[in-house]
Order: C-alpha cells, then structure tokens, then sequence
C-alpha cells in the first residue's frame, strides 16, 4: 500500500549542506550529486557557485590528475566536475561565462604541448560547446581577443574533441546575424586554408584524417544552414571558399605531393566526394538514380570541377599503381593484392564526376580510359561488392545519358563482350561445382541497365549494339531472350517468399545456397520505392475505418467477420458437434476463494475474457482437433446467450454431483457415448 511507504525522503545532500566545513569532493562523493543538480536544489547551486568551488571544478577538467591514482578511479571527478558545470543550470553557467579568471583558466588548457589527454579534451570541448550555445556573446568576445584560438586549436586537431569545438563555433551560434560574423572572423583567421594545408601527404595520419573530417562536416553544416536560413542573403564564406577552384586545386596538390600514401588519398578523396554530394550513398543512392532517370536536381559549382579534371590523370595513376598493401587473409582465400582504399576512393571518385554530365570531365575520362580499368577491377576483384557498386553506377551513368559524344567510353570497353564472356565462365565455374561469383548480381543489373536504354533507343546503345560482331550479337540476342530473361524471373521474389529462401528444395535454384546477387536487396527496394497511389491504405491491408472511433463507425469492429471462412461438421455424430453440446450443457461451478489474505476491495469485478480464455485452454488440450477460432466463438456464444448461467462467489460446500449438474452415476452413463467430453481434471478458472 501506498501508505506503507516514506516517499520523502530528504536527500543526504542536504543535511551535508548544513553542516560546518563540508567540501566540494565530498558532495562530489554522493551518488545523487548531479541529479539534486539538474533539479536546481537552491543549497547545492549556491554551494557549487561560490569561487573556490568553480576553480576547484574548472581545475579538475583541465589539469591531468595524479598519476598515483587507480587507473579506474583516476578520472571520477573531472568527469562529475564536467557533468556539473554543462548541466545546463542557469547560475553554473552565468558564472563560468562571466568570471574572465575562469575563462582564462579554461583556455589555459589549450596552450598545453601536444598531445593533450583525450579524456580531458572532451570534458574541455564540452564545456566550452556549451558555453558557446548559452552564454553566446560573452564566450565570442573572449575567443576573439584571442589572436591564437585558431592555431592552438588545429595545433591539437589530432584530438576530436578540438573537431567539435570548430564545429560548435560553427552551428551553435545564434542569431542568424551573430553566426554570420563568428563565420567571417574564422574567415579572416583562414580556417579552411590551414585546414587544407594539414591535408599534406607530410602531415600525421591523425591530423589529416580529423582535418579531412572537419571539412566534410563544414561543408554539410554551411549547406544545411544556407538551406534553412532563406533570410540571410550573404553567402557563407567558408563554403565559398571551399568550393573555390583555388582552394580544391590546393586540397589536390597537398594529395599528391611527394609521396602518395593511402591515407592522403582517401582523406583528400573524401573532401571531394563531399563537394560533389548530392544524393545518398548506397544502395539508396543507386536507386535513387534509377527511380529519377539520372535528371539533375542540383547543380555542382563548375570551379570545383574545373580543379579536379587537370588532375584526372593522377586519379588514374593511383587505378594502375596503387599504394602498396601486402596480402591479406579473406574468407575466398588469399588476396595478394587487396583493392585498397584508395583505388575504391577513386572509383567512388568518377562514379560522382560521371553524376555531373559535364562534358568535359567525361572527354577526359574518356581520353584517359578510365572505364576500361575501372571494368578491369570488377572483373578481377569477384567478391568486392563495394568496388562493384561503383562500376555499376558509372555504366548506368554513361548509359543513361544519351549523349554521342560518350560513345567512346564504351567502344574501347567492349561491355558487351565483358558481360556474355563473364557469364559464361560463371556458368562453366559452377557447372564444374564451384562457388558462383560474388559481382552476378551486379552484372545483371548492368545488363538490364543495357536492354533497357537499348529499348529505349537511345543513340549510344543502338550504336554498340550495330557495330557488334556478327556472332557476339547472336550470343546476345540469345543471352537476353533467355538466360537474362530466366535470371530475372527468378530474381522477381515477393517478400514474403523470400523467408523460404535458404530452405529450397532440390527442385529449387540450388545455384546458391546464400545468394550474393541483389535478388532480395532489388525485391525490398522495388517494395520501398512504389509509387503512393490513392488506394494504397486498402492496399496495405487496412481500411481507414478500423482506426476511427466506435462512436463514429458503430460497425467498424465487424467489417470483416463476412471474410472469416470456417467449415463446422453437421453430422450430430462428429467430434465438433459433441464438443458444442458440451460446452452448452456445461455450468460453472461455484468455487472457494482460497486467497489467504481478504482482498481490500469491496466490489468485486465478474472478468468474463479470463473464465473464455480458461475455457478456451481447457477444450484445446481435450479437443485438439477443434481450432482456436472455433473453441473461442462456442464459449463466447454460450456465455452471451444462456440466460440460466450466473456467477456466484458465495462459499458453498462441494457437491458430489459431476461437473455437468448431474448425479456420478447419470454421468458414467453419459461417458459410454464415444463423443461425450469430460472434464475430470477440473480447475478455477480464475487462474
């Protein structure tokens, strides 16, 4: 019971408070500490704000604890003091952001020799990101008049917690015009310069993988915000200057002088990949584009293109001769020369130029046969499924694009020819018993992508198409009429099916026990990308009926009990019919209240759903040939409708008759009928 209870508890808090001499670590000590915090107890706020309390947390988050400490313990307080002070409580913060000697503390922290602990890095970022989103204008005239923010932040940028510091400056500044003088001060302290000159192949890997990070999420933050903030009018200047042809040409030349190590190329790439984002990533991406038929719906800055084309030629080199990676160990066996990174950079890499339909990035590509290689590397890596989807979207790209002056890119390729001669070595391969290759999938959907821009008529494909030797074009006509047309039959699976997949029997496709072609991913992604059409809640499988009130749709609860199909044996001699006469014969029993302790309520509530379900439970163990459906409507009907039937909860003293009203010996009479039911084990149905 509710009074048995004391709920007000005083908290031990409190009765420290008000003793003589108690210290910050042993209100620290109680487990409670930040809870009684963030529900602004007056006593705690007042004691935490006084100024040997505030040094004392700021010390804690700022200065390395002692090395003596057990490594477990070591850092319990910075982090309770860090959890204090960015508790978001109105009096912590007044008096952080506006005692200059605490500021002065806090950057203190910053003009450490790197590396800084990364512990205390974050408890530092923390609580200076929020600071920077509440005390807004004090914070931003104390970083100001510091001329060295900039560089002791990017002197430490091998810790993410200085990442994030940039990146609050950069989101979490309000008003709109507030944010846009914190964005022209870090352009006058050339951010994304020092951030692109960290990009350096020279630099530490850590540096340059943070910096290349920073950019990425400045370039997405500055896109957003321009996106919401319709009002501002100015442009933001640090994604002007990153999209600027000088700042990219930068970014490439710090790529790929001196030595072109992996990390430089994929943290360089990534930026790029960045600048030229428009659409998701994936598989997502991938039908994306097809649902749209590649129309562009956006525009990627020209300077950032004309940057990356005269190093085109670079991109191609690494495609040719790669960082240096020795083998590895896979789960097909022995790979003595991985991909790599880089190379599945580079293939993202054209993938995002060939989505822009400039012309002259696709003569360069063309003039350097960049397809060729990139089909090469899907040829010889089978089961890079990664690299795969890359090929794939730059094929659907060219292919989708009917422009004649892309021909080339697929006359030195020989698509054709590659798609019909990998099939047949497939073939072969598992005729032979072999395992089926990990990039079918792949192939046939680019094989589609071929048919259907060939049915389309467009001029590129016609072309190929022609100018194909006599018996490559009859192996075509073949391969698409059948073995194309087969694999697409039976990559059509509903959802449903597709549960059967891994349990299909010999007469089944047996090609591949654990298929690794796209059937399932392009059946789930067909379901996603339907059109909404009027009638799709009916569709669905739902009406919008049932979810209306009863008030308003009195019939909604029996719309579809006509669609309900059960048969019920008629012959008065089956087991269902002896069955339904039982249960309307049948009278409960009264019964004892065998509770040890009187309930404390004094009405008492008739549950019938209960007694069904017992009943229910009961005729399926001795009746299991009827259904739920069937034993559920027979004791519903009977307690509904049989006027003589009353609940009592009276005590009463067992009878001797049968559980059928009748005396022991009418009831052994009645079991010589092979039909006839018998509840010899009966139990409270209030259980």
């Amino acid at each position: 019971m509710f009074w048995k209870f004391d709920l007000n508890n005083t908290s031990h808090i409190d009765q420290l408070l008000d003793r003589e001499g108690v210290t910050l670590r042993e209100l620290m000590e109680e487990e409670d500490v930040l809870q009684e915090c963030k529900a602004q107890n007056r006593k705690l706020l007042l004691f935490l704000s006084k100024d040997h309390c505030m040094q004392e947390l700021v010390t804690l988050i700022t200065e390395e604890p002692p090395a003596d400490l057990e490594e477990k313990t070591r850092f319990k307080f910075p982090n309770i003091a860090c959890e204090l002070l960015t508790s978001d409580v109105a009096l912590i913060n007044d008096k952080l952001g506006g005692d200059e000697s605490l500021l002065e503390k806090l950057y203190h922290f910053l003009e450490q020799e790197p590396p800084l602990n990364p512990l205390l890095a974050s408890f530092f970022s923390k609580t200076i990101g929020n600071l920077i989103a509440r005390k807004t204008d004090q914070v931003i005239s104390f970083l100001r008049k510091k001329h060295n923010f900039i560089s002791l932040v990017l002197n430490h940028i091998d810790a993410s917690a200085m990442m994030d510091l940039l990146l609050r400056l950069i989101s979490c500044v309000e008003p709109a015009l507030l944010r846009m003088e914190v964005l022209n001060w870090l352009n006058e302290e050339r951010l994304i310069q020092r951030l692109t000159e960290l990009m350096h192949t020279g630099r530490d890997e850590e540096r340059q993988s943070n910096a290349s990070q920073t950019l990425c999420d400045i370039i997405r933050l500055s896109r957003d915000q321009a996106n919401q903030l319709s009002e501002v009018t100015e442009p933001d200047p640090l994604l002007t200057v990153l999209e600027s042809q000088e700042n990219v040409s930068e970014l490439l030349k710090n790529m790929f002088e001196g030595e072109r190590t992996e990390a430089s190329v994929v943290n360089g790439t990534q930026v790029l990949l960045t600048l030229l984002e428009s659409r998701r990533s994936g598989l997502e991406g991938l039908m994306d584009l097809y649902s749209q038929g590649f129309e562009r719906s956006y525009t990627v800055n020209s300077s950032i293109l004309r940057a990356i084309e005269p190093h085109l030629k670079d991109f191609q080199q690494l495609l040719l001769n790669p960082p240096t990676r020795s083998a590895i160990l896979t789960t097909v066996g022995v790979l003595e020369q991985p991909l790599g990174s880089a190379r599945l950079h580079v293939a993202r890499l054209v993938a995002s130029l060939l989505q822009t339909c400039d012309l002259s990035i696709c003569q360069e590509i063309c003039r350097l046969n960049t397809m060729d290689l990139l089909l090469d590397l899907f040829f010889k890596y089978t089961w890079n499924n990664f690299l795969h989807l890359q090929v794939e979207l730059c094929v659907a790209s060219i292919l989708n694009h009917s422009n004649h002056e892309e021909r080339p890119l697929f006359q030195h390729c020989r698509l054709v020819q590659r798609i019909l001669d990998a099939w047949e070595e497939n073939d072969k391969i598992q005729a032979e018993g072999g395992r089926r290759r990990g990039n079918m999938g792949h192939l046939t959907r680019i094989a589609n992508t071929v048919v259907q821009n060939l049915e389309k008529g467009l001029i590129i494909i016609t072309c190929i198409s022609t100018e194909l030797p006599e018996d490559c074009r009859g192996r075509w006509e073949g391969f698409v009429g059948e073995t194309l047309r087969e694999t697409n039959r039976r990559n059509t699976v509903d959802l449903v099916s597709t549960h059967n997949l891994h349990s299909s029997s010999e007469d089944d496709d047996m090609e591949s026990p654990f298929p690794n072609d796209l059937s399932i991913q392009q059946a789930f992604s067909d379901y996603q990308i339907q059109q909404m059409t009027a009638n799709f809640v009916d569709q669905f499988g739902f009406n919008d009926e049932e979810f209306s009130e009863h008030d308003e749709n009195i019939n909604a609860a029996f719309d579809r009990i006509a669609e309900i199909n059960f048969n019920i044996d008629a012959d008065d001699h089956s087991a269902n019919a002896a069955a339904f006469e039982a249960c309307c014969k049948e009278r409960i029993q009264q019964f004892d209240d065998c509770e040890e302790e009187e309930d404390i309520w004094d009405e008492k509530e008739i549950n019938y759903a209960t007694q069904i379900k017992s009943r229910s439970r009961y005729m399926l163990q001795h009746h299991p040939q009827l259904g739920i459906f069937q034993v559920n409507l027979f004791i519903e009907h009977y307690l509904c409708t049989d006027p003589g039937w009353t609940a009592s909860f009276s005590e009463t003293e067992v009878s001797s008759s049968s559980a059928w009203g009748g005396s022991p010996q009418q009831e052994g009479e009645g079991q010589q009928d092979t039909n006839w039911a018998s509840f010899t084990e009966f139990q409270p149905f209030s259980r």
